[in-house]
């Protein structure tokens, strides 16, 4: 359940702003999930000395 509270928190603060009829930020917030999402993926691994 911990490896999705990150996951369900962004989920909910998009709903809240889409109800908002913040979609723009909604959005913006989004996207930036996103292209975390996929940096954290796709990053070179950190080398230990």
């Amino acid at each position: 359940m911990r490896g999705f509270l990150p996951w369900l928190t962004v989920l909910a603060v998009v709903l809240l702003l889409s109800a908002l009829r913040l979609r723009a930020l909604a959005t913006v917030v989004s996207l930036g999930w996103l292209a975390w999402c996929v940096w954290s993926w796709v990053r070179p691994a950190r080398r230990r000395p």
